[in-house]
């Protein structure tokens, strides 16, 4: 039994195959197009999918979008006719988009798919599940756990912005929700983009940002105070109430009112380019802060209503590794499942899972996500361009390990691209930019003079899984294969992949999960001592990950990485 799972007209649109409940390819429509972020119906990421599993359109038996297009029309209607006059600017100008796309969507998915037709099949049913149920679905059912405690936390769905549900066996029960305007996930994007960045985009900017704020100076505790008293009031059990004053996504085409703002906070929105001074780095970490304070309390309510002792997280907020961290430490759960793809992109995995379990209630429960490697292979690029650089191939693997750990160690940057690319927002050793974490200045090289980013941006580590407790206080957490926790760093030897305030965003690594990368940080180790390399993503800046060997080569070409490795392939430059 084969679904095809949908996400699309947001952002971050993708498609996912499932087979018999596995989840088997699954890709994201900006690594084909080039458009970071990219919300267009994802064609070439379902044409990959069902070539790539031999699959025709009508041999699926069911096609599933992960939210209800109808209910969040609604909610649009029912929020303007509560504020109009205001907002008139704002509600025309979407309105064009929901007549041509989204408003008629399955008449819109359709007219997607017909051109992939093959003979006379017809296509099978479309089915809509609401946005948090494929949230939760995403996260629950790939986690194993017979029972467990469902978070989700993001900006909007279609009126949910929060749900707390508990799954058991097949079933998913939901028992509360929070509805718009009330959102976590809009309350941190109101920050982001007062602070200068871009909205789901940029939020993940914040959140390193906020490491360099002073908890202890009286800018943050103001800040901190008057986003309590003024912002947001929230309750015991998690639940909270904005204060729509200081809000413009409810009107207008602006996140915040920012005359209000900076009555409040006595600083200007920044735009993007300006320097960044103590009070954004304070104003970052008030927020930062406060929003932990509120994810743990939901954690906890959660937790008081079910005394389940697992707990399953989905939803962009749940990307926010620094309040994942917080929730890892508090010791509430024996055991906690973050979906890898945790945002909109994750939710055709969700939607796609619970149409399979929900309509097979006593189906087998399968290991149904035992990877992220389910994009396409590299491949091969122009012969042209491949041709430019000096090229050198290993029929040795192990060969190939001890020369690249050779380079590692001599301070060079590396490209690195072996089998199935990765799905979500991590590159995690398939498409990735390696470094030696040792070196103190490679840091600043790489997000400089490789990646043309902020210079606050931290890296994180990969790292053995059997060696992680050496360099990271990580506790009772055994593995994090998806980089999707920070932990304190407790070895001084890797500054590179050292935050300014001492933690990192752990990727732990075994031969299982990732085989290639596993036996290149054993090389590393036996070359170095060291078993941590520095990992980042293999894009250009504002670019989504290279998703081929011809991207891959564009970016080595157009940046100063040192080399670039696909599969067996040693790359260098001319001039190296």
């Amino acid at each position: 039994m084969k679904v095809l799972g949908i996400s699309a007209f947001y952002h971050d649109s993708a498609a996912v195959i499932i087979e018999d409940g596995r989840v088997v390819l699954a890709a994201q429509e900006e690594r084909f197009s080039g458009i970071k972020n990219d919300a267009a119906f994802p064609s070439s990421a379902i044409q990959f999918c069902l070539k790539e599993s031999k699959t025709e359109l009508s041999e699926l038996k069911a096609i599933v979008f992960y939210d209800k297009p109808f209910l969040k029309f609604e909610r649009i209607l029912e929020t303007y006719l509560s504020q109009a006059p205001k907002g008139l600017v704002s509600f025309l100008k979407s309105m064009p988009i929901w007549i041509k796309d989204k408003l008629y969507i399955k008449r819109t998915i359709r007219q997607g798919l017909l051109p992939m037709m093959e003979g006379n099949g017809r296509l099978p049913k479309i089915y809509f599940p609401e946005h948090h149920l494929s949230h939760a679905a995403s996260a629950y059912y790939p986690s194993g756990f017979d029972e467990a405690l469902i978070l989700t936390v993001d900006g909007v769905g279609e009126y949910t912005t929060t749900s707390l549900a508990v799954g058991k066996g097949n079933s998913i029960t939901q028992l509360r929700t929070m509805a718009f305007p009330d959102s976590l996930g809009l309350l941190y994007a109101a920050f982001t983009y007062y602070l200068g960045f871009r909205i789901n985009s940029g939020e993940y900017k914040v959140m390193g940002l906020s490491s360099y704020g002073d908890s202890k100076s009286k800018g943050f505790k103001d800040y901190y105070w008057k986003i309590k008293e003024s912002l947001i009031q929230i309750h015991d059990d998690g639940s909270f109430k904005l204060n729509r004053k200081y809000f413009g996504f409810l009107t207008g085409l602006r996140m915040t009112k920012d005359k209000h703002w900076e009555n409040l906070f006595g600083i200007k929105r920044r735009i993007k380019g300006e320097a960044i001074s103590s009070k954004h780095q304070n104003l970052a970490k008030a927020i930062q802060v406060v929003t932990e304070e509120i994810f743990l309390k939901i954690a906890t309510e959660g937790k008081r209503l079910t005394d389940c002792t697992k707990i399953c997280l989905a939803g962009g907020v749940a990307l926010n590794c620094v309040a994942n961290g917080v929730l890892v430490r508090s010791g509430l759960f024996e055991s906690i499942y973050i979906q890898p793809a945790a945002g909109d992109a994750g939710g055709a995995i969700g939607a796609a899972l619970a149409y399979y379990h929900l309509s097979r209630p006593e189906a087998e429960r399968k290991k149904t996500f035992s990877s992220v490697y389910l994009g396409p292979n590299p491949g091969a690029g122009q012969k042209e361009k491949a041709h430019s650089f000096k090229e050198n191939t290993f029929s040795d693997f192990d060969l190939l390990c001890e020369e690249v750990s050779s380079l590692l160690s001599q301070g060079k940057v590396i490209g690195w691209v072996q089998g199935r690319m990765e799905f979500g927002p991590r590159a995690l050793g398939n498409r990735s930019i390696l470094a030696d974490p040792r070196k103190d200045w490679m840091q600043d090289r790489i997000n400089l003079k490789v990646k043309n980013r902020e210079e606050f941006r931290p890296f994180a580590p990969v790292v053995l899984e059997e060696d992680a407790h050496k360099y990271f206080d990580t506790g009772e957490v055994k593995a994090s294969p998806f980089m999707l926790v920070t932990f304190p760093v407790i070895d001084q030897s890797i500054p590179a992949v050292t935050h300014v305030d001492g933690s990192a965003r752990v990727q732990t690594v075994n031969q299982e999960q990732n085989e290639k990368l596993f036996m290149l940080l054993k090389v590393f180790k036996e070359t170095t001592g060291c078993s941590v390399l520095l990992n980042t993503s293999l894009n250009g800046k504002d670019q989504p990950i290279a998703c081929g060997a011809e991207e891959a080569l564009t970016i080595f070409a157009e940046s100063q990485l040192d080399y670039l490795v696909i599969k067996n392939t040693i790359f260098s430059k001319e001039w190296n």
